[in-house]
């Protein structure tokens, strides 16, 4: 496959590509190679279904590699019906004639309309049509988006339209889940590159997401997380603790039960992330997060204490636990130092005795 971009570019791809797959850099070769040496670039279909085509946005502002490489170098984009010039027959025409082909990657945004299917069509087929259909005949299956991963906010109760994740119409052990509001565009690329790599799906955690990027919350890499240590918390918008960046946990913060990059990997070409710009995490990596983390600034009920694995409490408790242990810690050293200062005395004091 010839690769139209610069040397230096396509090895920040290789190395950018390594380290969030949380491989050395000694794989960079192996993953230049695994590019370089594909016969052809991996035919990929996008379906969009019930969503805001958030993450295909999100892809677009992805940075080494950016759109352009994506879609002209690493990936053959041959079906995606929100950008594709063709339309109407000879869109339809594509997508059969990548089907009929098969050996390709089916990436699909948005969640698939189960309960009014018709809610939901496109050339006369339903979405629950057209992803049985189409992931039927392909290589992998990855679902962009919590949209498609879980059903999204489409499917917050009563959910009407039955809006469904893709792993719950056509099996939970055939898809790659990726999931977001929208999903992250490094970890979009890294699983398909992942894909080319080793031939098969990277390893997936109990919810169906690669582990090498969901494997840990965001409250473990998170900037304001010595300030929770601390028990430091934002307790208004607008106040001295806000512009201090204390931790925002009080304010509804949801980054310590969801597990995300998003503190490594950054948005908006690595620019800044939702915290970073002041506003806590509203957990959207997490099933069923529109209804569980509703409303999105009250606080949860209770939090890992630091350092006690499976141990929960208050915010309020792990601050004034700190607090007191700290105290308490001090405390403790003064008085063993005290001692340690007066057995020294009793020593130096017995080696000077003629008894």
């Amino acid at each position: 496959m010839q690769l139209d971009i610069s040397r230096r570019d396509f090895l920040k791809l290789c190395g950018g590509t390594a380290a969030m797959l949380g491989l050395s850099q000694a794989w960079v070769p192996q993953i230049a190679r695994a590019l370089e040496q594909a016969a052809e670039r991996p035919p990929v279909i996008w379906l969009a279904f019930q969503g805001c085509s958030g993450c295909l946005e999100s892809l677009a502002k992805a940075a080494y590699p950016d759109i352009a490489t994506i879609v002209l170098d690493v990936i053959s984009l041959n079906y995606v019906d929100v950008l594709m010039a063709p339309s109407g027959k000879r869109a339809e025409k594509s997508l059969e004639d990548t089907v009929a082909a098969g050996g390709y990657i089916t990436i699909v945004e948005g969640a698939v309309a189960t309960g009014i299917p018709e809610a939901m069509t496109i050339a006369g087929k339903t979405s629950e049509e057209i992803v049985k259909e189409v992931t039927a005949g392909g290589a992998a299956t990855v679902c962009v988006g919590t949209c498609s991963s879980y059903g999204g906010v489409q499917a917050m109760r009563p959910n009407p339209t039955g809006a469904k994740g893709v792993g719950e119409v056509i099996g939970e052990d055939k898809v790659i889940n990726v999931p977001g509001c929208p999903a992250n565009p490094d970890t979009m690329v890294s699983t398909i590159v992942s894909y080319l790599l080793f031939g098969k799906a990277p390893e997936l955690d109990s919810r169906g997401r690669p582990t090498f990027a969901f494997s840990q919350k965001i409250h473990d890499h998170c900037e304001r997380r010595a300030h929770f240590d601390s028990g430091h918390y934002v307790e208004e918008y607008g106040s001295e603790e806000e512009t201090k960046g204390y931790c925002l946990y009080k304010m509804g913060c949801k980054g310590p039960e969801t597990h995300s990059p998003c503190p490594l990997t950054l948005w908006n070409s690595k620019q800044n992330w939702c915290i970073g710009c002041g506003n806590g995490c509203i957990g959207c990596m997490e099933p069923d997060f529109w209804d569980e983390f509703a409303g999105f600034y009250d606080t949860l009920p209770d939090t890992p204490i630091p350092g006690f694995v499976g141990v929960k409490t208050s915010a309020d408790y792990v601050g004034s636990t700190l607090v007191t242990a700290t105290v308490a810690g001090i405390g403790i050293h003064a008085i063993a130092s005290a001692a340690k200062g007066r057995f020294k005395e009793a020593d130096d004091a017995g080696e000077g005795s003629d008894d």
